[in-house]
């Protein structure tokens, strides 16, 4: 019997996602049925209030996936860093 290995990426927060969670960076573990952005973001908001809050409007946001701007569907797989951001506006 082989145990599922949790997988791991690094997740790096800017502007206000990372004011509000009080960190610009951390190293997630996520389960094997985590396959995409958008099960990850789910998987968070599972484990804590602080993710539940920052998250509730995923359209106000936009994600990086190994420095290639993705959407919730992209897949995991091997990535090594996940970027969450609001959209950049010009001035």
């Amino acid at each position: 019997m082989t145990k599922e290995m949790p997988n791991q990426i690094n997740i790096v927060y800017f502007a206000w996602v990372k004011e509000r969670l009080g960190r610009d960076q951390e190293v997630i573990e996520f389960p094997e049925l985590v396959e995409n952005i958008g099960q990850l973001v789910e998987h968070l908001q599972n484990c804590d209030p602080a993710y539940r809050n920052v998250f509730t409007d995923l359209k106000k946001l936009r994600f990086a996936l190994d420095q290639d701007f993705v959407g919730l569907d992209a897949a995991l797989r091997d990535a090594e860093e996940l970027a969450i951001f609001p959209p950049v506006t010009g001035g």
